[in-house]
């Protein structure tokens, strides 16, 4: 129940209050990671993200599921951890650049995720990197492509 109410507080304060205040997308923002205390890739993503200037605060959860619930994450979007940042969710092992421009062009949606552990995506090392795509969700289920990557390396 603690976990509960802590999420909840955290993801309201995260949460854009119509009218509220622009972020921009080279503001030094933090994100906050629900993560599995365990997991090495997660922390890698971490690793990505701090280097590309955000703040990263590490929550470890042992059951994401309900973050992921709470988050309105579709179940066909999860990934092994789910971060909120700017006012929306990010999902997954998505590139430091698509959650930059997220947060530049502030599209009406819940958030961004790349689904899975694509090979080569931050946070995610492999000899031959993946083309992969961040889609954009919104609340009522609706996804659509927001980027397109090879690696961490865009590809539109």
């Amino acid at each position: 129940m603690r976990l509960r109410r802590r999420w909840l507080l955290g993801l309201m304060a995260a949460l854009p209050l119509g009218g509220g205040r622009q972020v921009l997308a080279g503001e030094d923002l933090e994100v906050v990671l629900y993560k599995n205390p365990w997991c090495g890739c997660c922390e890698g993503w971490a690793r990505h993200m701090e280097a590309a200037g955000f703040r990263v605060r590490r929550e470890n959860v042992e059951d994401l599921a309900p973050v992921k619930r709470m988050a309105g994450v579709p179940p066909q979007l999860e990934a092994c951890h789910t971060a909120l940042v700017g006012g929306y969710v990010v999902e997954g092992h998505v590139p430091a650049l698509a959650v930059r421009r997220l947060l530049a062009e502030r599209p009406q949606v819940v958030g961004i995720a790349a689904p899975g552990m694509p090979p080569g995506s931050p946070g995610m090392p492999a000899p031959e990197p993946a083309t992969y795509t961040v889609y954009a969700f919104r609340g009522d289920g609706g996804l659509s492509p927001f980027a397109r990557f090879r690696g961490g390396v865009p590809l539109d």
